[in-house]
């Protein structure tokens, strides 16, 4: 029996994944490099590899880590509203997922946890427009509901809406929006 020598990290698969969160929220998912995380790591160049493979899947297991994120970030919200807030939240807690979750062209869209992770999300949101009152069409009404969150989170994240934020937050400015667009009425926030 030959002896081999191994070296351990620690958590490498979460060092690697919390070291290329760092990079994508400061230079996007392009600046990603399995060489230049193993660095930060402290390991060879090779050792990301043994948990991702190659960057593609890196960037689906972080694509699955943000799709469980977002269905916990929604579970337990009945009112549609306040789903889009949670979902405006997550995307500001979670701005290096967000930027990944939706970008297949980076992804093993066939990824087992990928696929079940994204079933989860899908089915939080879908929870959202199911018991709603007089929709004809539940289908049309939640991907409405998800164009306007989903919409007004990238806008705040590459930061085309700043200056119309004013003083207030994100998230009642969110809500200020959704009273407008249900309901045809300006809240008193809005307003301003």
């Amino acid at each position: 029996m030959t002896s081999r020598k191994t070296y351990h990290h620690g958590d490498l698969r979460q060092s690697v994944l919390a070291a290329a969160l760092d990079v994508i929220t400061a230079e996007g998912p392009g600046a990603l490099s399995l060489r230049d995380l193993a660095r930060r790591a402290g390991v060879s160049h090779a050792a990301p590899a043994h948990h991702f493979k190659d960057r593609a899947g890196l960037l689906t297991a972080i694509a699955a880590e943000g799709y469980d994120l977002l269905a916990a970030a929604l579970a337990g919200t009945p009112e549609l509203r306040e789903r889009g807030v949670r979902y405006v939240r997550f995307a500001t807690d979670h701005p290096a997922h967000f930027q990944v979750m939706f970008q297949p062209e980076l992804l093993r869209t066939d990824d087992p946890d990928l696929v079940t992770a994204k079933e989860r999300a899908s089915a939080e949101l879908r929870a959202g427009v199911a018991d709603l009152p007089d929709v004809p069409d539940a289908r049309a009404a939640g991907i409405a509901a998800w164009s306007l969150a989903h919409g007004f989170a990238t806008l705040l994240l590459t930061r085309n809406i700043t200056a119309a934020l004013g003083d207030q937050g994100p998230e009642e400015y969110f809500r200020s929006l959704t009273g407008l667009l249900f309901t045809g009425q300006l809240t008193p926030e809005s307003r301003d």
